[in-house]
């Protein structure tokens, strides 16, 4: 990766030498950052995309219907999270090729999974809640890519929000209580829409360390791999209240 600070004279006509070094330098860099950010979100547009292709088969098949009323639903349902650690504790002894293809299980084990939503919402409310969820997060992402204000503080602030949401969603499985539940689904929201801006900038800025790296490719699996679960969550969340129920 070029070094912004090189105090090396370079030829140059017309200019200062050291300056025009460090500008073609920072081009570089940004050129860098661009390409790096834009095959994280292809990736990650990608497995949202290749998800909702297998959510929609599966339940066209009907064997969702069939599956959803077995003990498997536990299978299908906790298939994705299988991916998620293996990917997290296993990355720095795989390939990048291995880290990419447990990406696209991922995806397709996850549309298996969220077949389940199109067997309790309708097409209508799930396309606008869809809808929704992607302009939020457009407009979220693009905030923690342009902001310059450090978003590094709130990252241990959402990481505590997740786990306390997942105790809160455990008591509301054995305990149900409505008030409970949309308070779960409106933090689910708010955390998952803060960790999209979070989980962005720390991308943009994981690029300076890790540009020119070994694992530079495999970055972008895993960049892809936490902005795809931001999506998800805060879609899921925000279809709790949204969505229209069969």
């Amino acid at each position: 990766m070029a070094n912004w600070n090189d105090p090396q004279p370079r030829s140059g006509f017309g200019a200062s030498p050291s300056l025009g070094g460090r500008t073609a330098s920072r081009a570089g860099y940004d050129a860098g950052l661009r390409r790096h950010m834009l095959s994280i979100y292809n990736y990650m547009a990608s497995g949202v995309l290749l998800s909702g292709i297998v959510a929609l088969l599966f339940v066209m098949s009907g064997a969702a219907a069939a599956v959803f009323v077995t003990p498997l639903r536990w299978v299908v349902a906790l298939a994705p999270l299988g991916f998620v650690f293996a990917m997290s504790f296993g990355i720095n002894r795989m390939k990048t090729s291995t880290v990419q293809l447990l990406f696209w299980g991922f995806a397709i084990a996850m549309g298996l999974s969220l077949s389940s939503l199109l067997l309790v919402y309708t097409g209508p409310s799930i396309a606008a809640t869809f809808f929704a969820t992607a302009g939020a997060f457009a407009g979220l992402s693009l905030f923690g890519y342009t902001t310059k204000k450090d978003l590094s503080g709130f990252g241990t602030f959402l990481i505590m929000g997740v786990v306390g949401l997942l105790i809160a969603m455990l008591v509301n499985m054995f305990f149900p209580m409505p008030a409970l539940a949309m308070a779960i689904s409106v933090l689910g929201v708010l955390i998952f829409a803060g960790l999209t801006a979070y989980d962005t900038q720390r991308l943009k800025n994981e690029y300076y360390v890790l540009a020119g790296t070994e694992y530079a490719g495999k970055a972008v699996v895993m960049g892809a791999l936490s902005l795809y679960l931001d999506f998800i969550n805060m879609f899921q969340f925000l279809l709790s209240f949204m969505g229209d129920r069969r």
